[in-house]
């Protein structure tokens, strides 16, 4: 009697064991991934592109060309560039018919302007359209004076020297003078002068020899 209770025991155990290693089998089964074959595939229907653009188009004619943010080389800044043979849908002309604005992918707007004389158009039947305003304009940067004149740097184009033309070149000019109111020669006096130095020396040498 006692041995068939230690073996329903035994067995009670047992069958709580298995139970419990099914549970955790289950449950570990239920946590794997489908296969790929087996996922739940995605219902409805993916769109495609198909065709091409249609309406105005420009193509380029040769070499490479720039794209621009307004219908002016000056007063815009370049966004982009075309090579030949590129194509793109044309939206509409300046309002001098010179620039034609177009779709320009991968620029804010997604828009730019070519210049129409680089360019075929399949079509002229586009319309005129108002030039974006422009960017701010750009700033000319000055040179601090104290850094400028440290390094050596003018800050401002030196003004080069003026001419001045000199005053008139005065030729002095002498006169001869009458040798007062007595008019005698000047000449005259220093002969006169020279004669009496004669005579006194040869009065001295003639009393020296007595």
């Amino acid at each position: 009697m006692r041995k068939r209770f230690v073996f329903k025991k035994i067995l009670f155990k047992t069958l709580i064991l298995c139970g419990v290693a099914a549970w955790i089998g289950l449950a570990a089964w239920l946590s794997i991934p489908a296969p790929a074959a087996f996922a739940q595939q995605p219902t409805g229907s993916i769109a495609t592109v198909t065709g091409t653009p249609t309406g105005p188009m420009i193509t380029v004619y040769q070499g490479t060309i720039g794209v621009y943010a307004g219908p002016s080389t000056y007063n815009y800044d370049q966004i982009g560039i075309l090579i030949a043979g590129e194509k793109a849908p044309a939206l509409g002309y300046s309002a001098d018919g010179n620039w034609i604005e177009i779709i320009y992918l991968g620029v804010p707007g997604a828009k730019g302007w070519v210049y129409g004389p680089l360019v075929s158009i399949s079509t002229g039947d586009l319309p005129a359209l108002v030039a974006p305003p422009t960017a701010t304009p750009r700033t000319t940067a000055t040179l601090n004076p104290t850094y400028a004149a440290a390094f050596g740097v003018q800050s401002e184009p030196t003004r080069l020297p003026t001419f001045t033309a000199p005053p008139a070149l005065k030729i002095p000019t002498f006169t001869v003078g009458t040798g007062g109111a007595s008019k005698i020669p000047f000449g005259l006096v220093i002969l006169i002068l020279a004669l009496i130095g004669v005579l006194g020396a040869v009065i001295s040498f003639l009393r020296g020899n007595r």
